[in-house]
């Protein structure tokens, strides 16, 4: 390529940077692991900014020309946005199963009061909480699962090319189905514990009917949290495992995969 040739590919070039910076950089501030609000937002941004480069040669040609008027190439770069923001909002709300999995646990184990400032969520969450969504992004980036959804944007560009309509009605129960999976999967690993709580409300109620002059919650409280940590100890191994299948599981269903 001529000096002449590659000064008239330079606006097309911008044009095609700027469209995948915004799918991927939409991804890449809320995608777990690389999007948890304790990783400064230059790191994420370079990071959307190093995928540019390597995907613009392999998607040049599945990208649209750019429109000739400043409102078509406005909704164009939103729709990449959405796109983004969905693909990895699907991401984030499955992952989210292990955080939600052990505020449940803080409950069971008399924990939920004991408050610590979470900047992904914006305000105070449960001490057990907040060590789930550390551990989720610690899962993530070890494990190498964060590929699976950088995968999925790669493939999206087939499944929803740049310039095609926003399927609003598609995002919308792709996004219900991921919280109901969420939900499930929170419950499913906090099961253990909810059973325990149930075993621990029932002999404490027994407790005040046979000596109803004892300080029942007294008694109990201490137990619960012992109880609750040996539990968690126990279980800690199996239950990290079961989220990291069931994630796996869940964001191989991702658009584009």
């Amino acid at each position: 390529m001529t000096e002449a040739e590659l000064l008239r590919s330079l606006p097309v070039l911008a044009f095609q940077s700027v469209l995948l910076l915004s799918r991927l950089g939409a991804a890449a501030m809320i995608a777990p692991g690389l999007g948890e609000a304790d990783v400064p937002v230059r790191i994420r941004l370079a990071v959307a900014l190093a995928l540019v480069p390597l995907l613009l040669p392999l998607l040049a040609g599945q990208l649209p020309p750019q429109p000739e008027d400043i409102p078509g190439t406005l909704r164009l770069v939103a729709t990449e946005l959405l796109v983004g923001l969905w693909i990895g909002g699907l991401a984030r709300v499955v992952a989210m199963a292990l955080s939600a999995a052990f505020q449940i646990v803080a409950l069971a184990m008399g924990l939920a009061s004991v408050l610590v400032p979470d900047a992904q969520m914006g305000s105070q969450t449960a001490i057990l909480g907040r060590l789930g969504s550390l551990a989720t992004a610690v899962l993530v980036l070890s494990t190498g699962l964060y590929a699976q959804p950088l995968r999925a944007l790669a493939g999206s560009y087939e499944v929803l090319p740049p310039g095609a309509p926003w399927p609003a009605g598609a995002a919308a129960a792709d996004m219900a189905g991921a919280g109901a999976a969420m939900l499930a999967l929170a419950l499913r690993l906090a099961s253990p514990f909810l059973l325990g709580l149930f075993l621990v409300n029932l002999a404490s109620g027994l407790l005040a009917r046979v000596a109803p002059q004892l300080q029942v919650n007294i008694l109990v409280s201490p137990a619960q949290i012992l109880g609750g940590m040996v539990l968690l100890g126990l279980v800690a191994r199996p239950l990290l495992d079961g989220f990291l299948a069931a994630l796996a599981a869940s964001w191989a269903g991702l658009p584009g995969l």
